[in-house]
């Protein structure tokens, strides 16, 4: 699993006056809650680049003060016109104290319906997990080789560890294998060629008179 390192600068003060101050400063107010209390903190847009702007999942080491702290991203804010980051919220991983977080779903080996012509359709792309720090995933991945024209794949198909809760419906399907308006088309009209040929009825030989 990845993880990203962060440089933020402590706030002493807090409130909406403070974040208005850091954002003119260029900077970005964050927050980090979970433990004994709250840190309060800035950090520069480029510094969270690689972690707002990815769908993959990633483990956060920000260093504030001199201490380290390993969290995830919990929530984010971004100007309604602008896109801004306006604010950014912290978990801390604390050992043995689950968390819930949303990881990418990835797909592995060749669906046999794409080779028939089919069209790999993603309907999710994240899933929620509970897990403690220790059991945390990057990802979970879908074994779509054995995936035919028509079939799909659902999240009770995804293996986890015993350690991680899946907390979607399973039922909802992941992923499938469309047919296309094409060859659709094509197999209708082989069965309706096929439906004529057989109603057809064989020609009568014309008899001559003695």
């Amino acid at each position: 699993m990845l993880t990203i390192q962060i440089k933020g600068e402590l706030r002493l003060e807090t409130g909406k006056k403070a974040a208005k101050a850091a954002r003119r400063a260029g900077l970005v107010p964050c927050e980090l809650y979970g433990g004994k209390e709250n840190v309060h903190f800035s950090v520069s847009p480029k510094g969270l680049k690689d972690l707002v702007y990815t769908p993959d999942f990633h483990v956060t080491e920000i260093e504030v003060d001199g201490k380290v702290h390993r969290c995830i991203m919990k929530s984010i804010q971004f100007h309604p016109v602008s896109e801004e980051i306006l604010h950014v919220d912290f978990l801390k991983l604390e050992e043995g104290r689950k968390i819930k977080v949303e990881v990418p779903v990835r797909f592995s080996g060749t669906a046999p319906g794409v080779k028939a012509g089919g069209k790999l359709t993603q309907k999710v792309h994240r899933i929620s997990i509970k897990a403690t720090p220790e059991n945390l995933i990057g990802e979970v991945t879908l074994d779509i080789s054995k995936l035919k024209l028509g079939n799909s794949v659902r999240v009770r198909d995804i293996s986890v560890g015993k350690d991680i809760e899946i907390l979607n419906n399973l039922s909802i399907p992941i992923a499938s294998v469309t047919i296309p308006r094409a060859l659709k088309s094509a197999g209708t009209e082989e069965e309706a060629g096929l439906e004529g040929a057989e109603g057809e009825a064989a020609p009568v030989e014309e008899s001559s008179a003695e």
